[in-house]
């Protein structure tokens, strides 16, 4: 049984591979708000080009994300918006460990 489900188990694991950089989440979140050339997105991490297009490429090929070429820029957009809902479920368990920590310590978080 759990051979079958395997392959399964490692498709999902290159999905959390390919997010699992603090610029690929950025550029995430950004598309949430709309498509973006890379250009654009090159200025907002503040890293070469080369580097952002290779963030980009990895999203893409965990199928994460669309690109469309127009002249001589490339625009990315969310393919599977759904994607940011995985953020809110992170969050609850960052606020639970902060809530855990400060509990150890006879804190309160607000």
């Amino acid at each position: 049984m759990y051979y079958m489900k395997k392959k399964h188990f490692e498709a999902r694991a290159k999905v959390l591979k390919a997010m699992a950089h603090p610029s690929r989440l950025f550029i995430l979140e950004e598309l949430a708000k709309g498509e973006r050339c890379v250009c654009d997105l090159t200025a907002m991490i503040g890293a070469d080009i080369s580097t952002v297009s290779k963030h980009l490429s990895v999203l893409k090929q965990a199928g994460l994300l669309a690109d469309d070429k127009r002249g001589n820029q490339v625009f990315y957009q969310l393919k599977v918006p759904c994607i940011l809902n995985f953020f809110g479920c992170i969050e609850s368990v960052l606020t639970l460990q902060a809530e855990e920590h400060a509990d150890t310590f006879g804190l309160t978080v607000k």
